[in-house]
């Protein structure tokens, strides 16, 4: 895999890497792994959207108020920045580190409502835009390959069966809320896969070109193995 990662980053111009797919399918594990193994920043678009949310909670925005929206998102500023204990990229709100925050169930039960405004996400993909004008970054989310960069050299559509998606997302939030049920995760999974399936603006859906991954029975290794050669694919004379 090092030798992988000599032949991308001393080779080859840098690319943009995007990951789309419904919640809890492992997009961002998968991200995080791949960027590392590229030299590449990781993007969470998802946790832009939350940091948005835990904003407008802190704040008491009205979200269905389109003025409120617009003036609070005046006074948001995102960002992110590598953690240099585990090279892990985090995210910034306004200068905090929210990385942890904004998982708590609170924001994860608004997030989808959030994320379907139109002023909310113009603002984002015009911020995510920016973070990929000089390429050499993954970005993971349900619009990136599609809306965010149409364009990207590499795009994967990842699925995993349903039940699978759940466990999965009960295990990670089990570990910040010991009080939580699988019934509450089951709810809330279900929930945000409607809203982002059917919102009017930049809905959710697989873009022409994007390489399916289904994740159900496969490891954190073999996942990153597929996307590699991916990559790997595009990279190699024409």
């Amino acid at each position: 895999m090092h030798i992988f990662f000599d032949f991308c980053a001393v080779m080859h111009p840098k690319i943009i890497v995007t990951i789309d797919g419904l919640s809890s399918c492992g997009k961002s594990t998968l991200a995080r792994q791949l960027a590392k193994k590229l030299g590449y920043l990781y993007i969470d678009s998802g946790a832009m959207y939350r940091a948005i949310t835990l904003y407008f909670l802190r704040n008491n925005v009205n979200y269905e108020n389109v003025k409120e929206v617009k003036e609070a998102l005046k006074n948001i500023h995102i960002s992110f920045d590598v953690n240099p204990h585990h090279l892990h990229s985090e995210i910034y709100l306004n200068g905090e580190n929210v990385e942890y925050i904004i998982r708590d169930i609170v924001v994860a039960e608004k997030v989808s409502e959030v994320a379907a405004i139109g002023e909310v996400r113009t603002f984002a993909v015009a911020a995510q835009k920016k973070m990929g004008e000089n390429k050499g970054i993954v970005m993971d989310g349900r619009d990136i390959g599609t809306t965010v960069f149409p364009k990207a050299e590499v795009k994967i559509y990842m699925i995993a069966d349903e039940a699978v998606r759940v466990e999965r997302r009960f295990a990670e939030m089990y570990e910040k809320n010991p009080n939580i049920t699988i019934d509450e995760v089951k709810a809330n999974i279900a929930r945000r896969d409607y809203i982002d399936s059917n919102r009017e603006i930049s809905p959710l859906r697989k873009a022409d070109d994007a390489i399916v991954l289904d994740n159900t029975r496969l490891t954190q290794k073999e996942q990153l193995e597929f996307a590699l050669n991916l990559v790997k694919k595009q990279m190699q004379p024409a």
